[in-house]
């Protein structure tokens, strides 16, 4: 039997005013991935700092290896065995890989100097001992946010970790690097030690974790065994109902055809048909690069169109990009919100009007009244949750930017709106708020296109959903046909 390396017990936190922990319980086993599962808000990240010393708890007590543990600051944690991986890497870019590993426990020399040459040869071998393919005294500027993020978990095993919590681990990461990142999780557990999984990415924790417990309002939930779980039941247990109460379909009557592509062909896209009527969700399902975003971005020329016709309204249109697209009532929400759709350092109000400076700009003239009327409209439109329209985008949870970011194209009026992937990175929470808000434009008539990889999404959403495959339309389906095994065999080119 797995020895129990750690239990959290009857934790409780207070801030003025509310309770972030109330009579929390948790442990953890050695060679155990046990995941930390909830919405925001729900208490995780307190729980973690508590456990980091970063906060402490009014009541409870911590216990580690069967001996009860006082942990008062960050270095008794690092004493008691306990490493921290933040979501923000926390490495020191100018320095190298040997120096962020052994900082503040370099090697020295007879002479208190610090010894570089033993330092490297250490850092080296634990690097080859996971299979990281990088040189010690290369400067940590110089990796990929991967690579930094298995520094960091090899810089936690050499000041010997017995608990290494990650804290989503995997939001900055392709597939590839979350393959190698799972990879070495799985070397710590045969090393017996034990790790505290956060995510909101369910997918990955029936992939890579033992058990899960939920949070929801500062308390545990429950504890289950991912074998005996599914992903319905944790969704319950995170906000009370299933997810499949979130896709509010309402069978409605459809316009006329808004908008028709024939034979679309750019960079990666081999050829794109479809049409879309008023007040429909049409869905675009497909393996990742399928062509699905790229047929969209080479439709309103965001990137170079080789051949076919757009029609808008039944009449043919060329579109050179965003304000040709906007001018025919055409938006697109892209899929990386933090690079291509949002200023994070700017605020929560400077977003929202990026696309329309012209209702309130005349020459040098602001019009500050009609401003901040588009920003109060859309903040209370899109249930934006910001301390005030002058905060930083930045500082927002997944899902306020994401709303941010539909509010931004919202208030330009599209009568066309193209959301790329728009739940991706966000908890369930503000995908029920996301779906309520496609539902309520849809049945004011906004025409919707949906990208997304999520199928049950896709599949609970939309009225008709075409596949791609290899820069193809491959498949198209209506609601009546609509089925997980469908979808995949044309996403993987079956007929």
């Amino acid at each position: 039997m797995a020895e129990l390396l750690l239990q959290m017990k009857n934790i409780h936190k207070k801030f003025p005013g509310v309770y972030a922990l109330k009579n929390v319980d948790f442990d953890l086993k050695s060679g155990e991935v046990h995941a930390l599962l909830g919405e925001n808000g729900a208490g995780k990240s307190t729980l973690i700092k508590v456990l980091g010393g970063i906060y402490r708890a009014e009541e409870g007590k911590i216990v580690i290896q069967g001996k009860e543990t006082l942990i008062n600051s960050v270095a008794d944690a690092r004493e008691t065995g306990i490493s921290i991986i933040h979501q923000e890497i926390m490495l020191v870019p100018n320095m190298t890989i040997a120096e962020n590993i052994f900082m503040g426990r370099e090697p020295t020399t007879r002479l208190g100097g610090v010894n570089y040459r033993r330092m490297n040869t250490e850092a080296q071998a634990l690097i080859d001992g996971f299979g990281m393919n990088i040189d010690a005294s290369r400067k940590v500027a110089t990796l990929s946010i991967a690579q930094q993020q298995m520094v960091e978990i090899v810089k936690a095993i050499s000041a010997k970790a017995k608990i290494v919590v990650m804290d989503e681990p995997t939001s900055s990461l392709t597939d590839t690097e979350v393959e190698h990142l799972f990879a070495l999780i799985k070397q710590l557990k045969a090393q017996n030690i034990g790790i505290i999984y956060i995510s909101h990415k369910l997918e990955e924790l029936f992939r890579i974790c033992d058990r899960i417990t939920v949070m929801r309002d500062g308390e545990r939930v429950g504890t289950v065994s991912t074998e005996k779980t599914n992903r319905n039941e944790l969704i319950k247990m995170m906000v009370g109902r299933t997810l499949d109460e979130y896709y509010i379909h309402t069978e409605r009557p459809l316009g006329d055809r808004v908008l028709e592509a024939k034979h679309i062909r750019g960079k990666s896209v081999k050829d794109g048909s479809f049409f879309l009527r008023k007040g429909e969700i049409l869905g675009f399902a497909g393996l990742i690069g399928s062509g699905r975003s790229e047929l969209m971005k080479s439709m309103i020329g965001i990137e170079k169109r080789t051949g076919g016709e757009v029609y808008v309204g039944g009449k043919p249109v060329m579109l050179n990009g965003i304000s040709d697209a906007l001018k025919v009532g055409v938006a697109l929400v892209p899929e990386d919100r933090k690079k291509e759709g949002l200023v994070l350092k700017n605020s929560v109000g400077f977003n929202l009007t990026l696309a329309v400076l012209g209702e309130f700009i005349r020459g040098i003239h602001v019009d500050r009244s009609k401003e901040e009327k588009i920003i109060d409209q859309y903040v209370d439109a899109m249930s934006i949750k910001a301390s005030s329209s002058r905060q930083r985008v930045g500082n927002l949870s997944g899902g306020n930017q994401q709303k941010v970011l539909i509010g931004k194209w919202l208030a330009s009026h599209p009568q066309i709106l193209i959301l790329d992937e728009p739940t991706r990175g966000v908890d369930v929470g503000a995908k029920a708020e996301i779906y309520a808000i496609i539902n309520a434009l849809s049945e004011q008539g906004v025409s919707i296109i949906m990208i997304s990889s999520e199928l049950p999404e896709i599949i609970g959403m939309c009225d008709r959903i075409y596949v791609m495959s290899g820069g193809r339309v491959t498949g198209e389906l209506n609601r009546g046909a609509f089925s997980q095994e469908t979808i995949m065999n044309y996403a993987t080119g079956g007929k």
